[in-house]
């Protein structure tokens, strides 16, 4: 099973060493590693060069924010299995992908997800939150459920047939794209009891209340777009469900 892997960075070249190490590190061989920037002017360009052909795709070019980037990175793809990784993030281990492609081997699923740490943005050892997907039941997301974004691997299929990141849902578009596989498409969904992604703090949509009315109203106009019917608590219960990521403590963990 080969698996595309794709990074989108704008001048990053702060973290994206760490990035581009953490997947070039993957005991799993059948990787296809795409890097997608944005015309960085930092410095970003000559470390992702300076990698040569361990990147197997490498475009720089100004784009149209993160979405257009990563649905650049999706056409460029070859994998049966298509996972992101932004450049501030890394995987948590180095079986991460091992791991992913046994679990879809095992359960014959279209998506794979896992769980997902948030770190301080200079000291990775410093946890700021937990975000355990768990297990996956019918209709969850009418109850406030998604999985970690960076988390989830998809087949490639699943894009060609329902689509890429909507440009027009701004912070919102992971969320309307996995409501639409998973919820629309009844996608056959597979969890890893695991932390996969650790992330650096810094996300837009929930840095403030405005933003956050924002992203609700975002997520109001991802069910209207796959003309579904949530119910009228769903879009309340996915910021009220965020907040036991605060003060649940995560398994035993050494981060790098």
């Amino acid at each position: 099973m080969k698996v595309s892997i794709i990074t989108v960075v704008f001048n990053g070249a702060e973290f994206v060493r760490d990035c581009i190490e953490s997947v070039l590190s993957q005991t799993y061989t059948d990787i296809e590693y795409i890097i997608v920037d944005g015309k960085s002017t930092d410095g970003t360009v000559a470390i992702v060069q300076s990698y040569g052909t361990r990147i197997a795709r490498f475009i720089s070019e100004p784009d149209k924010g993160l979405y257009d980037a990563m649905n650049k990175g999706i056409h460029l793809a070859t994998g049966d299995v298509i996972g992101l990784l932004n450049a501030d993030d890394f995987y948590r281990h180095d079986r991460v992908i091992e791991n992913m492609v046994a679990t879809f081997e095992r359960t014959d699923s279209d998506a794979v997800y896992g769980d997902m740490l948030y770190v301080d943005r200079t000291d990775t050892k410093k946890l700021k939150r937990y975000w355990r997907s768990g297990w996956y039941s019918e209709n969850a997301f009418l109850w406030g459920w998604m999985p970690g974004h960076l988390s989830f691997f998809a087949k490639r299929w699943m894009y060609l047939q329902y689509g890429l990141f909507r440009l027009d849902m701004k912070s919102a578009a992971d969320y309307e794209l996995m409501l639409r596989f998973i919820h629309k498409h009844k996608a056959k969904l597979a969890y890893m009891d695991e932390v996969t992604i650790v992330m650096r703090v810094g996300g837009i949509s929930n840095s403030s209340l405005q933003n956050r009315l924002r992203a609700n109203r975002e997520d109001q106009l991802a069910w209207q777009l796959n003309g579904l019917k949530p119910y009228m608590f769903t879009f309340w219960l996915k910021p009220l469900r965020k907040i036991k990521q605060y003060i649940t403590k995560p398994p035993e963990i050494h981060i790098k």
